[in-house]
């Protein structure tokens, strides 16, 4: 019993040692630049779509079961390694310096009046038409974005790397990409990319609510992002994006929503937030309040890895 408990805890300590290592590493690296492991995902994914994509949601089950079990499996594979190779994995997965890296070079660009700079950026950070956007869709747009992306990119990979260590950190970088990949709502994915979707949203559930959380006591403004988290998150299409553009739109005191040009259609989404139109000076602001809600995420992910390993320890003393 004590040898079992020994490997248990001593797993607790490398998940725990390796996020605080990942997080260094993204914040000292960002992203790797080449040989990038999400990227592989994406290739694997792709060639294996080729190989089984059927137009049933069947076909989209099976297919989201391989994916994710091979990057569970891998993750497996890598804890073994101890604390590095754990780092390693969570390291691979994060990418909120980069964001806020995009975020600040969009500043800069939109302060200095260069919109075409400005636009050249856009599509490292979502889906709009560039062309579409002025100064202050440009602003609005990245602040959602950067929302967004402060979940999907940070907060997600560390909550699930506290619950399952490496193989839930790769597993959840997965559905993330098979979600980028395969679910959108077109003829060719409406039912083979219905799995990928509905899981993204499920796997989201927490990481959005711990971000948008932390976006609200760590904004300045947690009564505004509040009530715009109650008042208008609701009505978004996303049941996990929506809590986090509205926190950060009542954090910076802010409205975000409204039309939504893509290149090959527009949306109307709902306006989170009753603040101003938002400037350059609010980007600024959303960029260093994902910083703070990355940190603020990552101390509380270690913080309930840590407080679990001694209290299974004083359970078992």
């Amino acid at each position: 019993m004590c040898d079992v408990t020994t490997r248990r805890t001593t797993a607790v300590s490398d998940v725990a040692i390796g996020i605080a290592l990942g997080v260094a590493a993204d914040a000292v690296f960002a992203d790797p630049a080449r040989w990038h492991p999400v990227a592989g995902m994406g290739h694997l994914a792709g060639a294996l779509e080729k190989l089984t994509y059927r137009d049933r949601r069947g076909a989209g089950v099976g297919y989201v079961a391989v994916c994710v079990t091979g990057a569970a499996a891998t993750g497996l594979v890598l804890q073994r390694g101890g604390a590095i190779a754990v780092g390693a994995a969570v390291w691979s997965t994060l990418g909120g310096t980069t964001l806020c890296r995009i975020g600040d070079r969009m500043a800069d660009a939109l302060e200095r009046g260069d919109i075409e700079a400005a636009r050249a950026l856009v599509p490292s950070l979502c889906g709009r038409d560039p062309a579409a956007l002025d100064e202050s869709g440009i602003c609005r747009a990245t602040i959602e974005s950067i929302a967004e992306n402060t979940s999907d990119a940070t907060v997600g990979p560390l909550v699930w790397a506290g619950l399952a260590g490496a193989p839930g950190v790769l597993a959840y970088r997965m559905v993330n990409t098979l979600d980028a990949m395969v679910g959108y709502r077109t003829p060719r994915y409406e039912r083979f990319g219905w799995a990928s979707a509905r899981l993204d949203d499920a796997v989201n559930l927490l990481p959005a609510r711990l971000s948008g959380a932390l976006a609200a006591v760590l904004g300045g403004r947690p009564r505004g992002a509040l009530h715009a988290w109650r008042s208008d998150a609701r009505r978004h299409p996303s049941p996990n994006a929506g809590v986090v553009e509205a926190a950060f739109a009542g954090s910076l005191d802010v409205t975000l929503g409204g039309t939504t040009v893509y290149p090959l259609h527009t949306e109307e989404r709902p306006l989170l937030g009753s603040g101003r139109a938002p400037g350059v000076d609010d980007l600024r602001a959303a960029v260093a309040l994902s910083r703070r809600v990355q940190y603020g995420a990552a101390a509380a992910v270690v913080g309930a890895v840590v407080g679990g390993r001694i209290l299974r320890r004083r359970m078992v003393d």
